[in-house]
């Protein structure tokens, strides 16, 4: 009776572990087959554009899409390839060695009563919704660029064309001050796990030789963990080129290409998100927007790319780094 109980109870759990089975290998091919629908409908909904702006889309710089007298339209996508990839690089500049100090802050520094709270702190500003940010974005922070930081920096550094300019308060430079204050929880979180991971054991070797904690944490740790750092700021640049509503609200959206950061522009989730509703008739302006989306996502492939490209220069085989 016992051995025809174990059969049924072998059998059970074999057949629940088929039906686990299953359920991950959907699972796994799910994420690509997302992607490659993801990639067919912009690529499908662009054809129009496609076919009548040809690579010319890619290098114009004028937007009419709606020209007077029923002209044909005018489109071309660099002003807001060059405004994403701009404030990007301002909000990488900025994030990332203040999300790393975060990190090391938390992980090597803090004694135990402030790091807890501090951890909560982080995680709570990485929930805090985007267009809360463009809000507090519009109130505060444009004033107060065009109030301070804008004429500040026009009156020292004014002969430099990347600070010449109207001190309104709204461009590239607050666009990405705002994404960096959006994009630092979530690095400062990912670099965190990743230092906590380095093994006890570099430390140590550190610390016998006679190094400081500043130098165990330059030459020890941020060695170790470097490939997990860079992860962390790969991740942190795809959310900072594909955010949307606070940067739409401070970054003035204008279809311009201008060394100064302190000009109005604009970005292809910020033209996305403005003009997606305005398409009505119009099958090129429609084609043109869904071009955007497939620019956006080629960028975001690429940016994760040349990530993937770093990671696996700076790996540590046989170290925890080396599974990040």
């Amino acid at each position: 009776m016992e051995t025809e109980v174990e059969k049924i109870r072998a059998r059970q759990r074999a057949r629940h572990h088929d039906f686990l089975h299953t359920i991950l290998i959907i699972a796994a091919f799910a994420i690509p087959v997302i992607a490659a629908l993801s990639l067919y409908a912009l690529y499908n909904g662009s054809l129009d554009a496609i076919q009548a702006f040809g690579f010319g889309f890619l290098t114009g710089t004028a937007w009419v899409p709606n020209p007077p007298n029923g002209g044909t339209s005018i489109l071309g996508a660099l002003p807001a390839i060059y405004g994403s990839v701009v404030t990007t690089v301002i909000a990488l500049l900025i994030a990332v060695p203040i999300s790393l100090g975060i990190a090391l802050f938390q992980s090597e520094l803090a004694p135990r009563k402030l790091r807890l709270p501090s951890i909560f702190l982080v995680e709570l500003l990485a929930a805090v919704p985007s267009v809360v940010y463009g809000l507090w974005g519009i109130l505060f922070l444009v004033p107060f660029m065009s109030t301070y930081i804008d004429p500040g920096l026009i009156g020292s550094l004014g002969f430099i064309s990347l600070f010449a300019g109207q001190a309104n308060g709204l461009g590239m430079l607050t666009a990405g001050i705002i994404l960096a204050i959006m994009i630092i929880p979530y690095g400062a979180a990912v670099m965190r796990e990743v230092i906590a991971a380095v093994p006890r054991s570099q430390r140590e070797a550190c610390v016998a030789l006679g190094g400081t904690t500043l130098e165990t944490m330059r030459m020890a740790v941020i060695p170790y963990a470097s490939t997990g750092i860079i992860a962390a700021i790969v991740l942190a640049m795809g959310r900072a080129i594909g955010e949307t509503m606070a940067v739409t609200m401070v970054i003035g959206n204008v279809a311009r290409i201008s060394p100064s950061l302190f000009l109005p522009s604009e970005t292809i989730p910020s033209v996305i998100a403005n003009e997606f509703t305005e398409v009505a008739g119009n099958n090129i302006y429609l084609a043109a927007l869904f071009e955007l989306g497939l620019i956006l996502f080629a960028i975001a492939f690429l940016m994760n790319l040349i990530g993937r490209v770093l990671i696996s220069k700076l790996t540590f085989h046989g170290g925890a780094a080396a599974h990040v």
